[in-house]
């Protein structure tokens, strides 16, 4: 299923674990709507700035699947919110900095860990993105935010 003409629902399903388990990640409704706003906003207007294709290396966690791999209890994955994205011959951190001076309606962009971005938008149509930058880094085995782009 297209979400649109550079992104298809199935980039969003992918995961090492869930296969692993023989567990196929099935979105409700209104996960794949979230998705299509994500990719709609976000995604697709940053893949025409770019003239490049966009990696998305961690999409839609369902509940059970986003605990297996720790991640946050509240995460944007989880409702189709989010996605962590790479790109072929740019660096995660010059990732980051175009989709900050692109101005895209994101609601937080992280730069994670020096090893990709995860984008989300905001929780609903009517709440306005935050454009939050952030930088998240591990230190004494706890993940710690900054605000900015280091």
């Amino acid at each position: 299923m297209n979400l649109t003409d550079h992104f298809t629902l199935e980039e969003f399903l992918h995961s090492q674990e869930a296969a692993r388990m023989g567990r196929a990640l099935d979105p409700p409704p209104e996960v794949v709507a979230n998705l299509k706003r994500l990719c709609v906003t976000v995604l697709e207007p940053l893949r025409i700035a770019l003239g490049r294709p966009i990696v998305v290396s961690s999409g839609y966690r369902p509940e059970w699947l986003n605990s297996l791999i720790g991640g946050a209890a509240t995460s944007a994955h989880m409702t189709g919110r989010a996605a962590d994205i790479e790109t072929i011959g740019m660096t995660p951190q010059t990732l980051a900095r175009f989709i900050q001076r692109q101005n895209l309606p994101a609601d937080k962009v992280i730069l994670e860990f020096g090893s990709w971005v995860h984008c989300q938008v905001s929780p609903g149509t009517d709440i306005a993105p935050r454009r939050q930058y952030l930088t998240a880094s591990r230190a004494a085995g706890q993940t710690q935010y900054v605000e900015g782009l280091a």
